[in-house]
């Protein structure tokens, strides 16, 4: 296992946009998960347009379709770094994509792009997501290794007129290649005859509408069968103050064994906001 702290991945990655940690997970637990996907990409069309690419496979809810998915989402030291870059900004984070992508020989290299550009607001105060990209097969310069710019991440990374020459994320399975949401990238061409397989998993503010539709990913018969914490970045929490309840609650009470027909709306606040409503409540009352 690599030793790299999750302070050391948060510095890297605000330091130059991203980082390749080398042997996070163990080898095996890569190879079941990859198993897992074999009938899943042999089963998937390829797609259509020129970002998602015509010799590209991809394929989502990952959560679902292998446990093993499980333990690169709940990777101690990449979550720490990620709420440590993330939290400022947030109450929680959420997944944002657990993704499968399978490059196939011809693919043409893709357009550089920064993936917090998914959203349309004002950028540069602060990071929306951070992704990770696990490898399930190598990943070389002729078969597509992600390109990443350094340095061209939050605001004076994204002023500046030309990228630098991109980094090749050159890394074996176990490894986690991981970027901001704000640092410029895209897949390389696939020049060998064989496929580039791999994952990416995002992490972004909880208060953001995810890329991946989370509810219908991994509704709550599903989701019932996940660990709590790995439910609650798949949606079924709220992010407070209120945001993303159901019925005035939590979801989370959907994953349980009895759901009541009603249920009566409970506050869900920040520390800030209790306190001051705690203060009018209290004028209130003596006045």
């Amino acid at each position: 296992m690599n030793a790299m702290s999750s302070e050391k991945l948060a510095s890297a990655l605000l330091d130059r946009g991203f980082c390749i940690v080398p042997d996070v997970v163990p080898r095996a637990t890569i190879e079941a998960l990859a198993s897992d996907l074999d009938p899943v990409f042999a089963a998937t069309p390829f797609g259509q347009g020129s970002f998602y690419g015509y010799r590209t496979k991809r394929f989502g809810g990952l959560l679902k379709l292998s446990m093993h998915s499980h333990a690169l989402v709940l990777e101690n030291t990449i979550l720490a770094a990620v709420n440590s870059i993330l939290g400022d900004a947030c109450d929680r984070i959420q997944v944002n994509v657990a993704q499968a992508i399978e490059i196939h020989p011809g693919e043409r290299r893709q357009f550089p792009h920064r993936d917090h550009d998914m959203w349309n607001g004002a950028k540069g105060a602060h990071e929306y997501l951070v992704n990770v990209i696990w490898p399930l097969t190598p990943f070389t310069a002729a078969n597509g290794a992600t390109h990443i710019y350094p340095d061209s991440h939050g605001a004076d990374g994204m002023a500046r007129q030309d990228l630098s020459e991109p980094a090749i994320a050159e890394c074996d399975p176990g490894a986690a290649i991981c970027f901001l949401g704000s640092t410029a990238h895209g897949a390389g061409a696939n020049v060998t005859s064989e496929v580039r397989r791999g994952i990416v998993i995002g992490y972004s503010l909880g208060w953001l509408k995810p890329y991946e539709n989370l509810w219908l990913a991994y509704p709550p018969s599903v989701a019932r069968t996940f660990p709590p914490d790995l439910a609650a970045l798949a949606g079924y929490v709220q992010h407070r103050p209120n945001l993303g309840n159901y019925e005035g609650q939590c979801p989370s009470v959907l994953l349980d064994d009895v759901v009541p027909e009603h249920l009566g709306a409970v506050d869900a606040l920040r520390p800030d906001q209790e306190t001051m409503l705690a203060a009018f409540a209290e004028q209130e009352r003596i006045s």
